[in-house]
């Protein structure tokens, strides 16, 4: 069973930054891919960043390329989400996500297929 652990999130001032991690269990994740979610109040939930364990590719939505970092330390099976620059529409709980596919593309559609997530982790940014 996949258990996955965010922690990190905070209050930050707008430009500021902030580190999520995300410390997954349970399972051999080498053909994974592992994402960020992010849902606002009265939004729906939408994707952040994407990595791939096996090769570390990785995949960005738009609004946080050039900003946001997703890697990954395989030896700690964890997970990070280096988010700087950030902006008040940054604000939202951010989710870790598994997914058994390994398609770190497809990640944003399969945002209701997929079946493990983390708890999330309030992310507030002040302006």
């Amino acid at each position: 069973q996949v258990q996955l652990v965010e922690s990190g999130g905070g209050l930050v001032q707008a430009g500021g930054s902030l580190r999520l991690s995300c410390a997954a269990s349970g399972r051999t994740f080498s053909s994974y891919a592992m994402g960020w979610f992010r849902q606002a109040p009265g939004k729906e939930r939408e994707f952040v960043a994407a990595i791939s364990w096996s090769g570390g590719s990785t995949y960005y939505a738009d609004s946080v390329k050039g900003r946001f970092t997703i890697s990954g330390d395989n030896a700690k099976n964890t997970v990070y989400l280096q988010m700087n620059s950030l902006k008040p529409e940054d604000t939202a709980v951010y989710y870790c996500a598994a997914d058994p596919t390994g398609r770190i593309a497809a990640m944003p559609v399969r945002r209701n297929l997929i079946g493990s997530w983390g708890q999330g982790t309030q992310v507030t940014v002040s302006s």
